[in-house]
């Protein structure tokens, strides 16, 4: 088994174990967490990918830092929205917000 088939299954199992939380998570915020492993594991695997083949390692780092780009400021957007959920619901479960009216 080469290094990089490790690398990609590592990068599965942190796409699966998000997926699952995705599906499974009750609050807002492990949801968030569940897609903040999904977009590390895309992350590594750009990266692993970029390292271990012929192509540009700086392709490579350029995508993973466009990945953690997007999942800070993704992480960032749903730190806001939670405040605001919270204190005007006063409660981050996922199934009790189902209707938000103004």
């Amino acid at each position: 088994m080469s290094v990089m088939t490790i690398y990609h299954l590592v990068a599965i199992f942190l796409l699966c174990i998000g997926i699952f939380g995705i599906a499974y998570r009750r609050t807002l915020i492990g949801i968030v967490l569940s897609i903040e492993l999904i977009l590390n594991g895309a992350g590594l695997s750009i990266m692993a990918s970029a390292q271990l083949t012929p192509t540009p390692n700086e392709l490579g780092q350029v995508g993973t830092l466009l990945v953690m780009g997007i999942a800070a400021a993704e992480a960032t957007l749903l730190l806001a929205i939670f405040l605001v959920v919270s204190r005007r619901f006063k409660n981050v479960e996922a199934g009790k917000l189902i209707t938000m009216r103004g």
